[in-house]
Parts: C-alpha cells; structure tokens; sequence
C-alpha cells in the first residue's frame, strides 16, 4: 500500500506544480508536470486494478488517472481508466462521477475532434 501512496501523493505533488505552471503562463512546463503526473497516477491505480475489495481507493485512484489523461488529451487512456473502475464496485456515487466524465468530457470531446 506504500507504493500506492507514495505514486499517488507525486502525482498530486506534480499536479500542484502544473497549476502554478499554467498561472506563470508556461503551457509546456504544465504540459511536462501534468504528463509525469497521470505516469505517476496511472501506476498507481495499475497497482490496485485488480484489488476489488479496495474501494472506494480503487475507483477514486482510477478517476483521478482518468482526469489527467484528458488534461493530456489521452481519450482512449482515460476511457480505458473509466471502463476499469467501472469494472470493480465503486460507491454510487464515484460511479456517477465517473460516468458523467465519460459522457460529458469523453465523448463530447470525440464529437469536437469528428
């Protein structure tokens, strides 16, 4: 569980310097730190992809993966992400985050690109 919290707490630690990134206006340095952060979020939700039993961590580790691969327009990663915790037994409440993400940005996004 070390190896998860530790990934887990680098990508937000990351995530933190994205965002001050995009305030100084340094759209490849958030561009760097947001990428680096969804590497270091997605191992983390790898690591418990198949530990049903560890939600709501489970579910609330893959949609934070699934949220930074589409701030680095990663759509299929991020529909895979969503797909994968949908697959476990997430609260209903992180279902319906997750499904919301998937309607509202996923695919809204795949009608912008078409």
């Amino acid at each position: 569980m070390q190896d998860i919290e530790t990934l887990h707490r680098e990508a937000m630690e990351l995530v933190d310097q994205a965002v001050l990134a995009r305030q100084r206006g340094d759209a490849k340095a958030m561009r760097e730190f947001s990428r680096a952060a969804f590497t270091q979020e997605r191992a983390a939700a790898d690591l418990v992809a198949n530990q049903l039993d560890l939600e709501p961590t489970r579910s609330v580790l893959h949609r934070s993966a699934a949220v930074l691969a589409l701030e680095c327009t990663e759509l299929r990663e991020a529909e895979r992400l969503i797909g994968r915790a949908l697959a476990g037994n997430p609260p209903d409440d992180i279902v319906d985050e997750l499904r919301d993400l998937l309607l509202e940005e996923i695919y809204s996004q795949r009608q912008a690109i078409r």
